[in-house]
């Protein structure tokens, strides 16, 4: 029985849809549906690779490959592809920099005041809201599982523990700033420069000049 041209032709561009989704997918580790859709890959291919098993849906409009090996920070590369507008921060931030015992139960972001959050992230999280340079300072984008993920620096990370001292805790940032120093993570000049940029150096200078 020959099968029509149109046919052929309809096969050969579903599976073509497909070996370019996962592609997409292995090289960005997470991927936006807005993604796919700017590569031509319709939405329907995306389903039918979900249902094959293929790729898996970790939250609405995320998608990534069902069989990939996740570093322990993958919950980040979920969290910046989730809220693009965000940055990781804070507890989030100094687990990232080994620079506390806490293990935070959510990712920490920091976030503009009136941007979009997502009502159903893949991961938990924790978003503070910020402006001007306590926001866009400070910021290092790292590679994570194929996403481009932005953390504050280690000095920026001590400063935004002084200037969220109440969420966090007073001794987590006392052990952010005395780890920081030990460990040569930041110079004393850097989170000094983070401090002006969050407004926080009155409430930092004795702690920065009292430190052995």
């Amino acid at each position: 029985m020959r099968v029509p041209r149109n046919c052929n032709m309809l096969a050969m561009a579903a599976k073509s849809n497909k070996d370019r989704a996962i592609a997409l997918a292995q090289e960005q580790g997470v991927g936006r549906a807005r993604d796919f859709e700017a590569q031509g890959i319709p939405r329907m291919t995306l389903r039918r690779l979900v249902e094959e098993g293929a790729l898996t849906q970790p939250s609405r409009g995320l998608y990534q490959l069902a069989n990939a090996e996740h570093s322990a920070e993958h919950s980040l590369a979920e969290a910046a592809k989730a809220a693009p507008s965000g940055v990781v921060a804070l507890l989030s931030a100094l687990q990232f920099h080994e620079l506390t015992t806490q293990t935070p139960h959510a990712v920490w972001m920091l976030m503009p005041s009136k941007a979009w959050a997502p009502t159903k992230p893949p991961v938990r999280l924790k978003i503070i809201r910020a402006s001007g340079e306590a926001l866009t300072a400070g910021i290092k984008h790292h590679r994570i599982d194929g996403v481009s993920v932005p953390i504050t620096t280690p000095a920026k990370t001590v400063a935004d523990c002084f200037k969220h001292r109440s969420k966090v805790g007073l001794d987590v940032a006392l052990e952010a700033l005395r780890d920081a120093l030990r460990r040569k993570r930041a110079t004393a000049d850097e989170i000094w420069r983070c401090a002006v940029a969050d407004r926080v150096a009155t409430v930092m200078r004795p702690y920065l000049e009292n430190l052995p």
